[in-house]
């Protein structure tokens, strides 16, 4: 605790004096660039990986990156995409799986102990990405299959945003755009899901910035990354 009331007093005595100018004019309010939907995993800083400064990402956070379904209750994570597309006019929505996934090693191995049931409870969402592995990964293990879940779970979000009325009609017309990303945390390396091969490609060589998530070709993504 202590290094973070350090963090703070360095915070207000020289980063925010820094960047003055930029907090005063975010009083005003706020405009990112893209919604940002990630883990809560500490080892992931969105605004870091993305070199924004503050105001440029509106940033959703859970275990394991998770959107509900609409129509779920209490629905907080489709409550905050809502407002980003509709009052702040947000065109990107990234969701951004990354390796070593706390959240999809507990759907792959269960919690037989039911220490963790609040979770369990929660990946109840993921219940679509648990079938896509079992049906296409039986043949993966360790970090691969690992892996292999954390990309099929961020298409299946993908999918569970279309399901929100605001996001499927700005999509329909062009107003917002779904990217799927992957962040190798050894190597700080995105990779982001590329509709046009069906892979998720380093960023530099994707070739499209909407992201598809229908015709699943499990194994190429698993290979892209690896």
């Amino acid at each position: 605790m202590q290094n973070l009331v350090k963090g703070v007093h360095y915070f207000q005595n020289i980063g925010f004096r820094q960047q003055r100018e930029l907090f005063e004019s975010l009083a005003d309010g706020q405009s990112p660039d893209a919604c940002f939907i990630t883990c809560s995993d500490s080892r992931i800083d969105p605004n870091l990986i993305t070199n924004s400064p503050p105001g440029g990402l509106f940033i959703v956070r859970n275990v394991g990156n998770l959107v509900p379904c609409y129509g779920t209750s209490n629905n907080a994570e489709l409550a905050a995409v809502e407002y980003a597309v509709t009052a702040l006019g947000v065109k990107h929505i990234i969701v951004c799986g990354h390796t070593g996934c706390g959240a999809m090693r507990a759907l792959l191995e269960g919690d037989p102990s039911n220490h963790l049931p609040a979770v369990m409870s929660w990946l109840r969402h993921a219940e679509t990405t648990s079938a896509i592995v079992k049906e296409h990964y039986g043949h993966l293990t360790g970090n691969n299959l690992l892996t292999a879940a954390a990309q099929e779970n961020v298409l299946v979000q993908l999918d569970h945003l279309r399901t929100a009325p605001s996001v499927a009609s700005r999509i329909s017309r062009g107003k917002v755009q779904l990217h799927g990303w992957m962040y190798k945390i050894d190597t700080g390396e995105i990779f982001v899901y590329d509709s046009t091969v069906h892979e998720f490609l380093p960023l530099a060589s994707a070739h499209s910035p909407e992201e598809g998530v229908s015709d699943h070709d499990p194994l190429s993504r698993v290979r892209a990354i690896a």
